[in-house]
């Protein structure tokens, strides 16, 4: 079996460049990357910023009738207003038992006898 060289027949000075000094490559692309990330830090900070002003912008008028209509909360009423309404929305009602079927269940039945 014939053995095959390790050297290209058409080398080109690119390949014997990178070949002698593989960092030429490496560096410039981990630099892009890392610079890509820094100018990309901006751009996105800008966008939150902008998110966050909308969110906190509250007009003096507005402000001040959310002072004005605010009710004292008083934790009894709210335990009476939710204990009045959950007696309201419902009704007990019997549900008829199949037939055959005693007005308190079916009694428990006795286990079999143990063989000892």
């Amino acid at each position: 079996m014939a053995v095959f060289s390790s050297r290209p027949v058409h080398q080109t000075t690119l390949n014997r460049t990178l070949k002698k000094y593989p960092g030429l490559f490496g560096v410039p692309f981990v630099l892009i990357i890392v610079a890509a990330s820094y100018g990309l830090t901006t751009f996105t900070q800008t966008r939150y910023d902008l998110q966050d002003q909308k969110v906190k912008q509250v007009t003096k008028e507005q402000e001040l009738n959310l002072d004005r209509n605010r009710k004292r909360f008083d934790i009894r009423e709210e335990y009476f207003r939710l204990s009045a309404a959950a007696e309201e929305d419902w009704e007990p009602k019997r549900i008829a038992r199949p037939k055959g079927l005693p007005e308190w269940g079916v009694p428990p039945t006795e286990p079999p006898p143990r063989k000892e």
